[in-house]
């Protein structure tokens, strides 16, 4: 069987994992065309696609593979009434995203473990964060109407959540059915915001309304913002960019090992409906070395924190997205919003780093922290401080 696939040029290793098996071609995710994928047999794609019956219609694309947790973006009606097989990857940039949300944290110096945390959307992402703070012994408050006390015991309502020190947006974008989360978060939402609170949005733009928001900003300085999504990316509203604490174009999810993950979930998936045998792996591919962090700060928190920032720091993302974007007329926001997505600097998770620290903190208990974090913990010793 000769097989083409048509590929999001930003998805990672896609020949390494896919060439093998057809002819791979790359293209820019966000202009594809029908004429791009007529004679394709299998599209992968990332969320900046709209894969639907006027990209498909006419193809030989019986497979549609994206590369991210959210499906919002594939018509899924259509898929089934041409029985057209799709696939996602539930998980792979959870982890990543989390460490986004540690790097805000730790940019804007805020001390999550002494907040409370509520987290909106408790799926593969705010269910993850949501059990990462557990282990910290954060106060947790959740919102998913699709969720039981069976699945989590602190389920509550919005207005609850709303209430916290820190409120993290984690739910996809959804138009119908009994919860919808357009403009979920609205004037109303907004104004119950408390003094010095802390509001994040990694999930997607158009749970926050924009302009409510842009409104609300102009009116309250006591509250922080950050904003990872934007309604109507990648025409974002420059305004509201200006005024937000810190900002990303839509890369919470982009770390290099969470797009692996993507990438190496969608071929099993795509191996498995074609009947082709799976013979590679994303540990055959990805070199396993550790990056060592030698830290030294007088507390636990300003040792977390500088090991985040120096594994990643958010503020490096919030300067190139200002620099490239607020000045920029719009008809040339696409452009560049996703000339940031497309060049964004390779960026490696936690777990691949090592930590080295020079502190009179306890030993037991700073490994502790920084293991629940991700890092890699024991693997040097400082002759002056603690081995971590």
């Amino acid at each position: 069987m000769t097989l083409k696939i048509v590929v999001d040029e930003n998805i990672p290793l896609a020949e390494a994992f896919f060439s093998p098996l057809a002819e791979v071609v790359r293209l820019p995710g966000r202009t594809l065309t029908a004429a791009d994928v007529r004679d394709a047999d299998a599209l992968i794609v990332r969320s900046v696609t709209s894969v639907n019956e006027a990209l498909l219609a006419g193809s030989k694309v019986k497979f549609v593979g994206t590369c991210t947790i959210g499906i919002d973006h594939l018509d899924i009606a259509y898929f089934k009434r041409q029985g057209i097989a799709y696939s996602s990857a539930p998980g792979c940039n959870a982890n990543s995203v989390v460490e986004y949300i540690f790097s805000a944290f730790s940019a804007l110096n805020v001390d999550w473990r002494g907040k409370s945390v509520g987290i909106v959307g408790c799926g593969n992402v705010g269910g993850h964060l949501y059990r990462r703070l557990l282990e910290f012994g954060v106060n947790c408050r959740c919102y998913d109407p699709f969720l039981s006390h069976a699945d989590n015991v602190d389920l509550c309502s919005l207005d609850e959540v709303l209430a916290n020190d820190i409120v993290c947006l984690h739910t996809p974008l959804t138009l119908s059915g009994p919860h919808p989360t357009r403009h979920l978060i609205g004037t109303a939402q907004l104004q119950q915001l408390t003094s010095g609170a802390l509001l994040l949005n990694a999930g997607r733009g158009d749970v926050i309304d924009n302009q409510a928001l842009l409104s609300f900003m102009q009116q309250r300085q006591d509250v922080q913002v950050v904003l990872d999504v934007w309604e109507g990316e990648p025409n974002i509203n420059t305004s509201l960019l200006r005024l937000v604490d810190l900002a990303s174009p839509h890369i919470a999810g982009y770390s290099f090992d969470g797009k692996v993950a993507g990438t190496e979930m969608i071929y099993q998936a795509l191996c498995t409906h074609f009947g082709i045998e799976v013979t590679m792996c994303a540990a055959d591919l990805v070199a396993a070395d550790l990056t060592p962090l030698e830290l030294s700060a007088a507390t636990d928190f300003e040792l977390m924190r500088q090991a985040v920032l120096a594994a990643y720091d958010i503020r490096g993302d919030d300067a190139r997205m200002r620099e490239q974007l607020q000045n920029l007329p719009v008809n040339q926001l696409r452009q560049g919003f996703d000339a940031l997505r497309k060049n964004y600097p390779k960026r490696r998770e936690f777990n691949c780093f090592s930590t080295v620290a020079k502190t009179h903190i306890e030993k037991k208990s700073l490994n502790n922290v920084l293991a629940t974090l991700g890092f890699c913990t024991g693997f040097e010793t400082s002759k002056t401080g603690v081995n971590t």
